[in-house]
């Protein structure tokens, strides 16, 4: 279609489009904006919230005693590079964190383990779980960790347990129902370490535990 043809077939392009009072020709309406930007706004958000984690965690590893050369093989970065992140947190911080054991019961690490599960049940049922979506939006930042959100998923997760009771391991269940003891009663008081980083490392060692891993 040429572009005359176009705009005989839609004339507001060149007269000016009726979502616009002023008729700003061919532009978008301050609703098509509102949407575009926002999808804008979600990545740039997931991106710095991914530098400042990694960040973090870079910090948390050289607190543990492993070395900057180890880190930066780990991470792909160079060791200047990691020196600095490290070097950004300042001496003490962050929190050294307590022994990382699976049953603890704050928050964050109760949300953790929820999205460590929830991929679970995604991969073990070839993304067909009604979960799926929700974890692939929780991957791209395009999902946070609101006290809604995590209740949209808790009801996701139950459903797929429910649904799948045959094909999925008993241990998805068992996790299932210890995650949401916790997080109807939360332990009171602040765990060491910044929510994202506790989140992330529980995500990780459910993930290991319930795949068989060390």
């Amino acid at each position: 279609m040429t572009d005359e043809d176009e705009i005989r077939r839609h004339p507001e392009l060149l007269t000016g489009n009726p979502a616009f009072p002023s008729g700003n020709p061919g532009f978008l309406s301050e609703e098509q904006a509102v949407r575009m930007f926002a999808g804008m706004n979600e990545v740039i958000r997931a991106g710095e919230e991914m530098r400042q984690l990694r960040s973090e965690m870079m910090a948390l590893f050289a607190g543990a005693g492993w070395t900057q050369e180890r880190i930066a093989r780990l991470t792909g970065m160079s060791q200047p590079a990691v020196s600095k992140q490290v070097t950004k947190h300042g001496p003490g911080s962050p929190q050294p964190l307590a022994e990382l054991t699976l049953d603890q019961y704050d928050t964050p690490w109760l949300e953790g383990r929820l999205w460590g599960l929830a991929e679970e049940i995604s991969e073990a049922l070839s993304d067909s779980a009604r979960c799926s979506r929700f974890v692939d939006a929780l991957g791209r930042g395009r999902k946070r960790f609101t006290p809604l959100e995590v209740d949209a998923l808790r009801r996701l997760v139950e459903e797929d347990l429910m649904l799948h009771r045959e094909e999925l391991p008993g241990g998805f269940r068992t996790a299932y129902d210890a995650i949401s003891r916790g997080l109807d009663t939360p332990a009171k008081g602040t765990a060491p370490g910044s929510a994202s980083v506790r989140r992330t490392l529980a995500h990780r060692i459910q993930r290991d535990r319930l795949g068989g891993g060390d």
